[in-house]
């Protein structure tokens, strides 16, 4: 069994993982979904006061008061910000690291600078972060317009906030994952800041590195590649997988 933790993205919350988490909790493991301050079913608790330190704060106390080591950290899009600032904190609870079309931050860089879409963002009250451009498909399941219809605006800071990266995650002891997305493609000009982590990580031999026919949200476009994904970085195999090994195992 193997403990994951999963944060999601940018306006999104726990529920975006619901279920993608329960695929991995019917093969026997122990998954933690956490909603960050002012998102999802916390919403309410939304300001300008929330910021990236806050959004580290809330992941880390899961880990905290959990009582959990060994885990598998993964964070979609945003949450690689997140994920990033937890691995100075408690790099000693980490096993696998693993980044889902996210920002990879280095130490003193922003999601902003990342991005490059400061000047972009339609912002409210003077710290509600916006997202109008994002619409479900055209062809959506209804879980997915679900999703869509619960995102929440982001709180600015989270964006402004540099990270803070006082050891480089290459010269950290657990492994190093990255998934990227083929959608939208390199050409469009969209996804800037996902596809330089890509050129980074995988040019690294420290990183694994993976791409998938989707668009942003692998885990939820495609969830048994993305699960199967996972299961090789933690050196399980998938019950499909297990299946084949099964039927082909000729005893002596």
């Amino acid at each position: 069994m193997t403990t994951f933790v999963l944060v999601h993205g940018a306006s999104g919350g726990s529920y975006g993982w619901r279920h993608f988490a329960n695929m991995l909790r019917a093969d026997g493991h122990e998954v933690y979904t956490p909603s960050l301050t002012g998102l999802g079913e916390r919403s309410h608790l939304a300001g300008p006061h929330v910021n990236l330190s806050l959004h580290i704060q809330d992941v880390e106390n899961v880990f905290k008061y959990e009582g959990l080591s060994g885990v598998t950290l993964v964070g979609h899009s945003y949450a690689g910000m997140v994920i990033t600032g937890l691995t100075d904190r408690i790099p000693e609870l980490i096993t696998h690291l693993v980044y889902s079309d996210a920002f990879l931050p280095r130490d003193g860089q922003s999601l902003f600078d990342l991005s490059g879409t400061r000047g972009d963002v339609q912002i409210e009250d003077g710290w509600k972060v916006l997202f109008p451009n994002l619409r479900p498909p055209e062809n959506a399941r209804p879980e997915d317009l679900r999703y869509h219809s619960l995102r929440s605006p982001q709180p600015i800071e989270t964006f402004a906030e540099p990270a803070s990266l006082k050891t480089p995650l290459e010269d950290r002891d657990f492994t190093l994952t990255y998934v990227k997305a083929q959608e939208p493609p390199r050409e469009s000009g969209r996804s800037v800041g996902f596809w330089a982590a890509a050129d980074r990580t995988s040019a690294d031999p420290r990183w694994r590195y993976y791409e998938t026919p989707t668009g942003h949200s692998v885990h939820r476009e495609a969830p048994e590649r993305f699960r199967d994904i996972l299961y090789e970085v933690i050196g399980a195999s998938s019950p499909a997988a297990r299946s084949a090994a099964d039927r082909a195992h000729v005893p002596f």
